[in-house]
């Protein structure tokens, strides 16, 4: 925990993994995006370089960051840090 509070402070980069329909609607499966991000800033970022992603796709999403899930509303203060890894995991039913 102590690191990801450093790595908070820390300008650089950030990866995104973007899974299934997130996915889809990016075109891509990873990208990096400028750290440190609030947590909070995260989906409007996001909104405003794919429009209309936010109703499609990520109200839906899980969101983890450096492997754990995260509640993009109730973890508002949560910094993304230099080096971090975000995964928008959408929903997943089986069969």
């Amino acid at each position: 925990m102590f690191e990801k509070s450093i790595s908070a402070k820390t300008s650089g980069n950030f990866t995104i993994h973007y899974f299934a329909s997130a996915s889809s609607f990016t075109s891509k499966n990873t990208e990096t995006l400028p750290a440190p991000m609030k947590l909070l800033e995260l989906f409007p970022v996001l909104e405003k370089m794919y429009p209309g992603i936010k109703e499609k796709v990520l109200y839906s999403c899980g969101v983890s960051l450096d492997g754990e899930y995260v509640n993009v509303e109730v973890d508002e203060g949560m910094l993304i840090g230099h080096g971090a890894e975000v995964a928008i995991i959408p929903p997943v039913s089986s069969g």
